[in-house]
C-alpha cells in the first residue's frame, strides 16, 4: 500500500529533477511575475535516501484527512494536493517569488505573453507578512479605474477573509471571465484606511508603448506599460518617430510597470546605452554572468529622465538600474518594488508547474535589487489622490500639462530643461 501510494506522488513531489532544459521566455498573466522561463522535462525517479520517512508522514496525514475529517464536502483531492505542493514551496521562505502554479494560473501565463489576458489587470505578490499586496495596476485596466493603488493589501475577496492565505488561493478567487465582477477589500499600508472596491473583469489588451510630445516643449514622453513579447521593436519604432520630430529630451515613464520578459528588458535598455552591461545574473553557487548591451540602440545620446515608483518592478527595475549605473539617465520618483530573481518554470503533471528562483539579478555595478528596489536620484512623491500624467494613445493637450498635479512628471520636465553641469 505504502509503495503504491508513494509511486503515485513521486512524479509530483520530485518532478523538478531536471533532465533537459530548453531556454524560453514568458511571464505570468493577470498576476504578473518576472522570470526567464526554463521549460523542463521530467521523469520519475526513486525516493531519495533518507526521505522515505517524510513521505510516509505525508501519506499518513493524507489518509487521516480522507478518513476522519468531518466536513466531507470539503475533502477535495485536487485542492489538497495543490495545497501540499504550495506549502512545500512556501517552506523555502522565498516569499512572493517561488511558487506553485495551478493549471488555471499556468494557462494565464501562456496567454499573457502575447499582451492579452482576462482579469482585473493588476500584478500581486506576497509581502513579508504573508499578505497579498498589489504591485501595480496596469494603465487603463479595470483595477486602475477602480482606484486600486500599488501597495494596497488585499484583505477580502468577495467578502471572504484572505489574510494569511497563499498567493495561489487569493489569485484563484480574483481570477474570472471577462464581464464578471469581483469585490476587493483593500487596506492602504500607510494610512491603514480600508476601502471596498467592485471591479468588473475584462479582456485586457496591453498597449506596451505609448508616447506624446509635451506641448510647448521639445520633450517626448514615452510610457512603457509592460515588457511582454515584442516591446523592444515597438519602442525602436517609437524612438525613430521621436527623433524625426526633433525631440531634445526624453521622459521614460516606468511607473506602475510590473515588468515581464528578461530578454525584452535587455533589448529596451540597449536602446539607450552604447556599451557595457544591462545586468548581472548570479546563480546558486555565486557565479556571476554578465548580460551585455545589445548593439544598435537608436537613442543613445538624447538627454533623458526615468520616472519610477513603488509599482515599478522586475524588468522595469532592470532597465532603471542599468541606466542609473551607466549615468545615462536621472531617476525621479520613489524607490521601486524590489523584485530581483530569475524564476525558472518546471512543468509538472496535470498541466501545473513550479516557479523556482534559480538566479538573482543585480545591476551592472552589482547592486542588489531583491527586496531593496532601486532608489531614485531625486525623490518626489505623489499624494494618494493624485493620478500620474501618462502618455496614452491620444497626445497630451496643453491643458493637461498645465493643470496636472503630477509632481514627478513636472520635475522631469524641469530637470531636462536645466543644462547639465
Amino acid at each position: 500500500m505504502f509503495k503504491t501510494t508513494i509511486g503515485k506522488i513521486i512524479g509530483i513531489f520530485l518532478g523538478l529533477m531536471v533532465l533537459m532544459v530548453i531556454a524560453s521566455a514568458s511571464f505570468v498573466g493577470g498576476v504578473f511575475f518576472d522570470q526567464q522561463v526554463l521549460q523542463t522535462k521530467t521523469q520519475e525517479v526513486a525516493v531519495p535516501a533518507g526521505t522515505v520517512q517524510n513521505f510516509q508522514l505525508f501519506v499518513d496525514a493524507w489518509n487521516t484527512v480522507q478518513k476522519q475529517y468531518v466536513d466531507r464536502s470539503a475533502v477535495d483531492n485536487t485542492q489538497m494536493m495543490y495545497g501540499a505542493i504550495s506549502g512545500m514551496v512556501d517552506s523555502l521562505g522565498d516569499t512572493g517569488h517561488s511558487r506553485f502554479l495551478t493549471p488555471d494560473m499556468l494557462k494565464e501565463q501562456n496567454t499573457v505573453i502575447n499582451g492579452s489576458f482576462e482579469g482585473i489587470g493588476a500584478e500581486v505578490q506576497l509581502n513579508k507578512d504573508n499578505n497579498v499586496v498589489i504591485v501595480a495596476p496596469y494603465s487603463g485596466s479595470p483595477a486602475q479605474k477602480a482606484g486600486v493603488m500599488p501597495g494596497d493589501i488585499i484583505l477580502k475577496v468577495d467578502g471572504i477573509d484572505v489574510t494569511g492565505q497563499s498567493l495561489n488561493a487569493v489569485v484563484s478567487r480574483i481570477l474570472g471571465p471577462a464581464g464578471t465582477q469581483v469585490q476587493l477589500s483593500l487596506e492602504n499600508p500607510t494610512t491603514k484606511e480600508i476601502r471596498v472596491v467592485t471591479i468588473t473583469r475584462a479582456r485586457i489588451t496591453i498597449i506596451n508603448v505609448t508616447w506624446s510630445m509635451v506641448p510647448g516643449t521639445t520633450v517626448a514622453d514615452v510610457h512603457l506599460a509592460g515588457f511582454s513579447s515584442g516591446v523592444t521593436k515597438q519602442l525602436q519604432s517609437v524612438l525613430e518617430s521621436i527623433k524625426a520630430q526633433g525631440a531634445t529630451g526624453l521622459i521614460l515613464d516606468l511607473r506602475n510597470n510590473p515588468g515581464g520578459l528578461l530578454n525584452e528588458s535587455i533589448g529596451v535598455a540597449s536602446q539607450f546605452l552604447k556599451d557595457g552591461n544591462v545586468l548581472q545574473e548570479k546563480d546558486a553557487q555565486g557565479k556571476i554572468k554578465n548580460d551585455p548591451v545589445e548593439p544598435g540602440g537608436v537613442a543613445t545620446d538624447i538627454p533623458m529622465v526615468v520616472l519610477i515608483n513603488q509599482g515599478t518592478a522586475s524588468a522595469a527595475e532592470i532597465v532603471s538600474g542599468a541606466l542609473q549605473d551607466a549615468g545615462r539617465a536621472t531617476l525621479i520618483g520613489e524607490t521601486t518594488f524590489g523584485t530581483g530573481t530569475v524564476l525558472s518554470t518546471f512543468n509538472l503533471s496535470s498541466n501545473s508547474a513550479l516557479l523556482l528562483a534559480t538566479q538573482e539579478w543585480l545591476t551592472p555595478k552589482g547592486r542588489v535589487i531583491w527586496h531593496k528596489g532601486i532608489a531614485p536620484d531625486q525623490t518626489v512623491t505623489l499624494p494618494a489622490n493624485v493620478v500620474g500624467l501618462y502618455a496614452d494613445v491620444q497626445p497630451f493637450t496643453a491643458d493637461q500639462v498645465q493643470s496636472t498635479q503630477d509632481a514627478q512628471f513636472l520635475q522631469a520636465l524641469k530637470t531636462l530643461a536645466t543644462p547639465a553641469k
